[in-house]
């Protein structure tokens, strides 16, 4: 086991106990706590989606509610992926749409689908605030999703919608192209191959992007914000356009700006 994952899970057991008892062992689809017996009243909503390049099994998935530390916190509820990638998390109903969630892929750890083994890096998902649903199995999580949540927090778009298109456009996808669907369940090649390329690339960078000491994973966001950039302005190489040789030399480019930058933490 790997030091990364056995000090993750040792958070993991600690949020697990808080959860409980916080709210017991119930689960639904909105439930009330409480709301009747001298409890809080609080509504609780059950929201599912899955993660990918391809399908992502043993993931950590949370809803972020410290949304600028890209890391699960204690109290934080969080989920782990299935062997198809799916996840549900209850949460407080008022959370739903103000707070994005975030995956934690661990590298030996979580299994990616299209290849049935571990994964070879650890890396960073997610997806905005503004699109997490309530009603419907639709949270999916992937490279691109994270590309989209990047744009929003640049507050350079005011919608969500504003955003993909703006995407779709960088990647040169034909009008009417849904980026934030599953690409696997819609047979989707063109994202999915991008999801795997834009994985990669992720991968390739997160030793200058997360630091693990004890238990504390802690993101270097600028970082990370700063690669997700990069590689928006370089859609053309992530969607497989281009070779494998352009593929790599953006790598190095992304590693060597990466290591000029200020660190928030000791590697």
């Amino acid at each position: 086991m790997s030091p990364l994952y056995a000090s993750y899970w040792r958070l993991i057991a600690t949020c697990l106990i808080s959860v409980a008892l916080i709210t017991g062992c119930g689960s639904g689809s909105f439930t009330s706590a409480g709301a009747s017996s001298g409890g809080t009243g609080i509504l609780v909503a059950s929201i599912s989606g899955s993660v990918a390049d391809g399908y992502l099994e043993k993931a950590t998935v949370f809803l972020d509610k410290t949304p600028t530390n890209y890391q699960l916190d204690a109290g934080e509820p969080f989920a782990i992926t299935d062997q198809n990638g799916a996840y549900t998390l209850t949460i407080d109903a008022a959370d739903i749409g103000r707070y994005p969630i975030v995956a934690l892929v661990i590298k030996g750890v979580t299994i990616d689908k299209d290849t049935n083994q571990p994964v070879a890096n650890s890396y960073l998902l997610s997806m905005p605030k503004n699109s997490v649903s309530g009603t419907a199995s639709t949270n999916f999580i992937s490279p691109i999703t994270s590309q989209l949540r990047e744009m929003m927090e640049t507050g350079s778009y005011t919608s969500t919608q504003q955003a993909a298109d703006a995407l779709r456009v960088q990647m040169g996808l034909p009008g009417g192209t849904n980026i934030m669907a599953d690409y696997i369940a819609a047979n989707n090649t063109a994202l999915h191959t991008a999801a795997q390329n834009m994985a990669t690339l992720m991968g390739n960078q997160m030793d200058q992007v997360i630091s693990m000491s004890g238990s504390t994973v802690t993101v270097d966001v600028t970082r990370y914000r700063s690669m997700m950039g990069t590689m928006f302005n370089n859609m053309s190489t992530v969607m497989g356009a281009r070779s494998q040789t352009d593929m790599a030399e953006l790598g190095r480019t992304m590693t060597g700006m990466m290591s000029s930058m200020p660190s928030s933490f000791r590697k």
